[in-house]
């Protein structure tokens, strides 16, 4: 039986709603599916990026005794990863996940252990920033090939729309725990010891689990598509795809100086260590809102949810810039988390339904990218900000960038067609 009749026995159908499961059942047909090893290999193949992007800037700052080098590492790092990222997924598309992640797994694992070493041996800056970018370009982007493993076989069962956004819910809240445990174990690192613990388990984590995903059955899922190099122009992608990636920057944009704030904000009040648990609060709360996203009807549409979310955003965010104590930084950036999971869930959600098959993973790579490049500009350029002007222009920056977003949001209109197209 299909997925779509499984899930009619089970959950009936709404004739206004649409398919209506329970949000706990839809969670676990998605894992029937995927089985339960997969998800737990590719969450910890994806936490060394938040390990190694956290922990960068205090292994640095720590040998170097500057915290503007350990930023300028930190900034290389997520560009060496945002610049290849997208050549991973279409690598991915043509010779299939199982090679590509298995080179690039040990590539990444080598490349983080030099960077750490390097960083202990204290050599000139210049040398630093190419250790770092080769970490980042070395990255196997095993988040958002998950997300188009996952897709592909949820889709091989002719399963209904509402199990595939499940699906990339699911996905988003794993990227989100991972970038809070990742400067957890950061932390629990540099007090054990040294911030360098923290990358040699970022190194076997990748080795070990980036393998293990790799050689997963469900990679077969995604075997490279038999399409001509000549016939892949019949595979453009429509202006929907191009847009979404703009909306996604500029979210990028709203994380990096919402995270520069907060690190400026906790600096002023005189704890600069409650930084790390005021993120640890913004991000249990984001994935908490990123779960409860399979719950969303299907009348309830991709447009209206990006509207929405970006909208959200763009109102709940503005608050930061009034924000002056730390018990009123908690509260709104706890609430503010709610809609970090829905804008990327709605963006790999829209990317998905966008994307032609055969460039399922180039697509979700560009996505992840775009708004991995807007966090880690940003992140230097409000972090400026914040010390000439304080924390409040920083995140007035970030709510800037929301207001554009939800703009691009309310005038985007629906590409054309594209042939082979992800969704049905």
């Amino acid at each position: 039986m299909t997925e779509k009749g499984r899930c009619e026995r089970r959950y009936g159908r709404d004739a206004r709603r649409g398919w209506v499961p329970r949000t706990a059942d839809t969670y676990r047909d998605v894992l029937a599916i995927t089985g339960a090893a997969l998800p737990v290999l590719s969450f910890l193949g994806r936490l060394p990026v938040a390990v190694i992007q956290f922990g960068s800037v205090l292994l640095v700052a720590g040998t170097s005794g500057s915290l503007a080098t350990g930023g300028a590492v930190a900034c290389a790092l997520a560009l060496g990863q945002v610049t290849a990222g997208p050549f991973v997924g279409r690598l991915a598309d043509r010779r299939g996940q199982r090679p590509v992640v298995l080179a690039f797994a040990a590539l990444n694992a080598v490349a983080v252990a030099a960077c750490a070493v390097g960083a202990l041996l204290r050599p000139p800056t210049p040398v630093l920033l190419v250790l770092a970018v080769l970490a980042g370009a070395s990255v196997p982007g095993i988040g958002p090939l998950a997300r188009a493993r996952v897709v592909a076989l949820l889709r091989r069962g002719d399963a209904p729309p509402g199990l595939v956004d499940a699906a990339l819910s699911l996905e988003s809240t794993m990227d989100e725990l991972s970038f809070v445990l990742g400067p957890a174990l950061v932390g629990l690192a540099a007090v054990a010891g040294h911030p360098a613990y923290a990358f040699a388990v970022a190194a076997l984590l990748v080795a070990v689990c980036g393998t293990g995903f790799a050689l997963h059955p469900t990679a077969r899922a995604v075997a490279p598509a038999a399409v001509p190099h000549r016939r892949e122009a019949a595979f453009a992608l429509p202006r929907t795809v191009y847009v979404v990636r703009v909306g996604l920057v500029f979210l990028g944009v709203l994380l990096g100086a919402c995270g520069a704030g907060i690190a400026a904000l906790t600096e002023e009040l005189g704890a600069p260590g409650h930084a790390g648990l005021v993120y640890a609060a913004m991000g249990v709360m984001s994935a908490v809102a990123g779960l409860s996203m399979a719950a969303l009807p299907d009348r309830f549409g991709l447009r209206g949810r990006w509207r929405a979310a970006t909208a959200a955003a763009a109102l709940l965010s503005l608050p930061l810039v009034w924000t002056h104590s730390h018990p009123a930084l908690y509260a709104v950036v706890t609430v503010f988390g709610a809609v970090y999971a829905p804008n990327l869930v709605t963006g790999f959600a829209l990317t998905e339904r966008a994307v032609p098959r055969p460039r399922l993973a180039e697509g979700m790579t560009w996505a992840a990218s775009a708004f991995v490049g807007g966090q880690a500009v940003t992140l230097a350029v409000a972090g400026r900000l914040a010390e000439s002007h304080g924390a409040g222009a920083a995140f007035a920056l970030g709510s800037a960038a929301a207001a554009v977003a939800f703009a691009i949001a309310v005038a985007a209109r629906p590409g054309a067609p594209t042939p082979d197209a992800a969704a049905p």
